[in-house]
């Protein structure tokens, strides 16, 4: 087993059921990662988390989330069922491209993913040039979506290469005649307000020094435009300010993302039953705690008997900070090592349980 894996694409028409996960009391380990984003899904990741702690003789509760970002259609499909489309859209630099918006349970509700048309991950590292990127090609997504007859569509916010404060998608959706009359959630990642996107985001979208600046002094135009003020409003900073713009000029709602996910999902329920839980994803740095799912996960396990640990890709943690609620993090950077580092949460776990299992469940 190598580490080399592409990253794994949303084929369109995909047909997802819900989920019919039914853990074991008290001998089960809830596997709940977010993606490694650009490398491996939350599926691949779960699974090769669930086989480590099978190889240590767990059985496993398999439950992949993600917090407003890449891989909130897919847990929210899994979680209710529901159908994926694909449709003509801009990239973030206004090339076509085709972009996907799910419908789940019979269609009222829909999802767009704002990295599907406007993600990071749609650039090369030469091609990032958070000046020019635009969110058009969201917007063009969540006109789909209200074509298709959804009521009502969330827009998971995270994995953007953009702050243009909205802009672009505002400007796509009301060229193209407005919402007729659906309603909007945008499932934020972060809780960042809107003047401070371009200082938090702005340097791992590509923006030198000066370009943040210039970024930051266009936050409060920008927001002078709209019908309401989004300054100062928390999570309006998400996907460079495309929240705010939502809220401000289509009366969106924001919300958590994480908190939204793990809701559909039944984590509370599924860990309650749990022994322990694992959770990861890509880096574990101060930004989990700022809406991510490892720290949402860790203030839920916090308030209850069960222990959590994580998995990630790198940790970006000073050694005097940490997560709360999650009593470890290891560093894994293949589905191999996700495995074995599985694997040995498993036996450490075992150990402190002092459990004796029936055997492996993969």
């Amino acid at each position: 087993m190598t580490g080399n894996y592409s990253r794994a694409g949303v084929a369109p028409e995909l047909v997802v059921g819900p989920s019919t996960a039914s853990p074991e009391r008290s001998r089960s380990i809830l596997v709940a990662p977010d993606s490694f984003k650009g490398t491996f899904t939350a599926e691949r990741v779960a699974a090769a988390i669930g086989a480590g702690v099978g190889d240590a003789g767990w059985s496993c509760d398999l439950c992949p989330v993600a917090d407003g970002g890449e891989g909130t259609a897919s847990a929210l499909l899994h979680a209710g069922g529901g159908r994926v489309l694909s449709f003509p859209t801009t990239d973030p630099l206004g090339r076509p491209i085709y972009g996907s918006v799910a419908l789940l349970g019979n269609g009222a509700v829909a999802v767009v993913e704002a990295a599907s048309a406007s993600g990071l991950s749609l650039l090369s590292d030469s091609e990032r040039d958070v000046m020019q990127s635009s969110t058009e090609g969201t917007g063009l997504l969540i006109v789909a979506a209200v074509e298709l007859g959804a009521r009502h569509v969330l827009v998971a916010a995270g994995g953007s290469a953009t702050v243009d404060y909205g802009r672009g998608a505002l400007a796509a959706i009301s060229s193209s005649g407005g919402l007729r009359g659906a309603s909007l959630t945008v499932l934020c990642d972060v809780d960042t307000t809107w003047e401070d996107c371009a200082r938090i985001f702005g340097p791992q979208k590509g923006a030198r020094p000066e370009q943040v600046r210039e970024l930051q002094r266009l936050a409060a135009p920008e927001a002078a435009r709209l019908p309401r003020n989004p300054l100062g409003v928390p999570m309006s900073g998400a996907a460079g300010g495309l929240a705010g713009a939502l809220w401000a000029a289509l009366d969106a709602e924001l919300t958590a993302g994480a908190a939204h996910v793990l809701s559909a999902v039944q984590f509370d329920h599924r860990l309650a039953r749990a022994t322990a839980t694992i959770t990861g994803e890509g880096c574990v740095d101060s930004q989990s705690a700022m809406g991510k799912i490892v720290g949402e996960i860790g203030r839920r396990a916090s308030a209850t008997t069960v222990p959590a640990h994580a998995i990630a890709g790198s940790v970006g943690l000073r050694r005097h900070e940490s997560i709360a609620g999650i009593a470890s993090v290891t560093v894994a950077t293949t589905l191999a090592e996700i495995r074995l580092a599985a694997r040995r949460l498993g036996l450490e776990l075992r150990g402190a349980q002092g459990c004796v299992l029936d055997g492996a469940h993969r």
